[in-house]
C-alpha cells in the first residue's frame, strides 16, 4: 500500500549539503565485511527525490523466474561509467565519496544504479552485488537513500540472523570489505502504508 512522501523536518528546506563522512559509524561484521552508516548525510534529500522521480528515465524490467517471466518489483536505471548523471547532486555525492574512501578502496566510484521503490510492494530479494569483480574481490557499494525510510536487511550468506537498518531522507550506508561475497542484503516488502524511496548505489568499475 502506498502513501505520499512525507518530507523530513530536518531536511534543510531543499538546500543540498553533505555532512562530514568522518562521522560515519562503522560496524565490523565477520568474514572480513563491514558497514558504515551516516544518517542524514545528504540534506535537501526530499527535493532531490522529487527531481529524480521526474528526470530519470525509469525502466520497468521483466526477468525469468523458474518457469515464468515476472515483473521486477521496482523501477530501475543504471548509469555506466562516463554516462552523465541525471542531477548534479549525484555527481557531487560521488566525488565526496571517492575523496573519502579512495585510499581504502584503491579506486574511484564510477557508476550509479538507481532503484525506485514506489510503495511497500516494491522490493528486492536477498542478494550480493557479485556480477563482475565483486564475486572475487573486496569492494564497496555506497548507498544514498532519498524519500521515505525503508528497511534494508543484511545477513550472512547462507543464512543467519539479520541486521536491520532503516534508511531514507538522505541517509548513507556503505557496504565494504568482503560484504558482497560473504553477506547478502535485501529490501523486503512492507504490509504497512509505505511512502516511496529511491536508492542510489555508487559502485566501482566492473562491479554490479
Amino acid at each position: 500500500m502506498s502513501t505520499p512522501l512525507q518530507g523530513s523536518l530536518l531536511d534543510g528546506f531543499g538546500d543540498t549539503e553533505f555532512g562530514p563522512l568522518r562521522d560515519a559509524r562503522r560496524t565490523v561484521l565477520d568474514r572480513g565485511a563491514w558497514v558504515d552508516v551516516l544518517p542524514g548525510w545528504l540534506s535537501g534529500a526530499d527535493a532531490l527525490f522529487d527531481r529524480l522521480v521526474d528526470d530519470v528515465p525509469w525502466k520497468a524490467e521483466r526477468r525469468p523466474m523458474y518457469d515464468r517471466v515476472v515483473d521486477v518489483p521496482r523501477l530501475l536505471k543504471f548509469y555506466e561509467e562516463h554516462e552523465p548523471l541525471p542531477d548534479p547532486v549525484l555527481a557531487d555525492a560521488r566525488r565526496e565519496l571517492t575523496a573519502h574512501y579512495r585510499r581504502e578502496l584503491g579506486e574511484p566510484f564510477t557508476t550509479a544504479g538507481l532503484c525506485y521503490y514506489r510503495d511497500g510492494q516494491d522490493s528486492v530479494a536477498w542478494h550480493g552485488d557479485t556480477f563482475g569483480r565483486g564475486a572475487t574481490h573486496d569492494t564497496m557499494v555506497a548507498i544514498v537513500s532519498v524519500g521515505a525510510p525503508r528497511a534494508l536487511l543484511l545477513r550472512p550468506r547462507g543464512g543467519g540472523e539479520s541486521i536491520r537498518y532503516q534508511v531514507g531522507h538522505g541517509d548513507l550506508l556503505v557496504m565494504g570489505g568482503s560484504c558482497q561475497r560473504t553477506w547478502e542484503h535485501a529490501v523486503p516488502k512492507s504490509r504497512r502504508p509505505t511512502g516511496p524511496r529511491i536508492s542510489i548505489q555508487f559502485r566501482t568499475r566492473g562491479v554490479r
